[in-house]
């Protein structure tokens, strides 16, 4: 048995933890610079509030609606998101966390100790609620896809309270003759319209296809999606969340920028991020791609770039930092307004199959960026970084609307007063 347990309207979800006052009021999450809405409560969604809307355009409907408006606060949702995930593992010695917001499951040698697998949902939701405030749906079937299929029928289908369970197969003839196939994990919304077209509507209509005959319309991944439909196991972890196979960091900056030393800032901050990335998933890169560009609205666009390439595959935040440095004079050009920056690993390996080189003195020093990343973990992000990234801080996004970062910085640990 699989089990997917997702958070209900992340972003808007983590916002309401620490500010008890709005927990009962619509609230709704902007994007980078506080451009478009990215995520919407439950209670700001039975207001109409549309999801991905431009903010300037739904600004006068969110006043009249009272909603409380909120800007990415990134440093909050990912530390909110470890906690979720250690909690969700102590559930299930498998535990594969395909992103900031979903964690799957596999109860595989668990099925014969559990009985009642809605009362072991419903125990996962109330410890999770306990212990991090944060609302989640369960959803538990026999594939990973169908345990994904339940998960949105806890969700968004009405009778199931934040817990699905597939089963038997009345289960899951009930729950996917409701659901659409653009809702089935892997289709999407563009593979929709072409089964549309074959009279396909539903996930169960997809299900009773012939996966030789689908993979031939379409692909392998459409025919697994049909086997998984029908409880025939397809997918293993790699397949379910493989590791990148590009890394990048980029962002608009809040407002142009002309100085080179906030152009420089900002360029190492993204190859910092980047680095970390890449140990993170245990990968080394061979060539760095950098770039600055101006708006494509300005009256002369201005775009350039710089492909690197290391003498040896490296994450080491300090080499790749001092690529940038190498290259910025190729970069940067003055009197442009640049209005985007980043950078980007290519030619990603597994850190594991690294070879050495006999001619050539490898600079990277692994045990540095092992404390590096264990001190950043420990104290919050950011609390050790390369000094470049310190030298210029007006680069940095508009966040007009961002709460305090509760857990990773200590002037805004929470006051409690008794």
């Amino acid at each position: 048995m699989y089990a997917l347990v997702d958070a209900v309207a992340f972003y808007a979800s983590a916002e309401k933890v620490f500010d008890p006052a709005i927990r009962s009021k619509p609230v709704v999450v902007l994007t980078n610079n506080d451009g478009c809405i990215c995520a919407v409560c439950p209670i700001a969604r039975r207001l109409n509030i549309p999801k991905f809307a431009p903010y300037f355009k739904v600004k006068q409907l969110l006043a009249q609606n009272n909603v409380v408006i909120r800007s990415s606060n990134y440093e909050l949702y990912a530390d909110l998101s470890d906690k979720m995930m250690n909690v969700i593992g102590r559930f299930c010695d498998v535990q594969h966390v395909y992103s900031i917001d979903e964690s799957f499951l596999h109860f595989n040698g668990y099925t014969p100790v559990i009985n009642d697998w809605f009362a072991y949902g419903h125990t996962i939701r109330r410890t999770v609620w306990r212990e991090t405030k944060l609302p989640v749906g369960v959803g538990f079937g026999p594939t990973a896809t169908l345990a994904k299929a339940a998960n949105h029928a806890a969700k968004k289908l009405s009778g199931f309270n934040g817990v699905a369970v597939i089963n038997c197969e009345a289960s899951r003839k009930a729950i996917l003759q409701r659901m659409s196939c653009q809702d089935i994990w892997g289709i999407g919304k563009r593979l929709a319209k072409k089964l549309k077209v074959m009279n396909i509507h539903t996930a169960w209509q997809l299900a009773q296809q012939n996966p030789n005959s689908m993979r031939r319309a379409f692909s392998v991944v459409v025919e697994r999606t049909v086997n998984e439909l029908n409880g025939i196991p397809c997918l293993n972890w790699d397949d379910v969340r493989q590791d990148k196979r590009e890394v990048f960091s980029t962002r608009s900056f809040g407002e142009r920028i002309y100085e080179p030393t906030a152009l420089k800032t900002a360029l190492i901050n993204h190859v910092t991020v980047v680095a970390s990335k890449l140990r993170k998933q245990k990968s080394l890169c061979k060539q760095l791609y950098i770039f600055a560009a101006s708006s494509s609205h300005e009256n002369v666009f201005y775009k350039k770039s710089y492909m690197y390439t290391f003498a040896s595959p490296t994450n080491d935040t300090c080499v790749m930092a001092n690529a940038v440095s190498q290259v910025f004079e190729q970069i940067y050009q003055p009197g442009i307004r640049f209005y985007k920056c980043g950078v980007g690993a290519l030619e990603l390996i597994a850190q594991e199959f690294q070879q050495d080189d006999l001619f050539n003195k490898r600079t990277d020093n692994p045990v540095l960026m092992n404390c590096l990343d264990a001190i950043n973990k420990r104290y919050g992000k950011g609390m050790l970084s390369l000094a470049s990234s310190k030298l210029n801080e007006g680069w940095h996004m508009n966040r007009n609307f961002l709460s305090p970062q509760y857990t990773t910085r200590w002037r805004d640990i929470p006051k409690i007063y008794c």
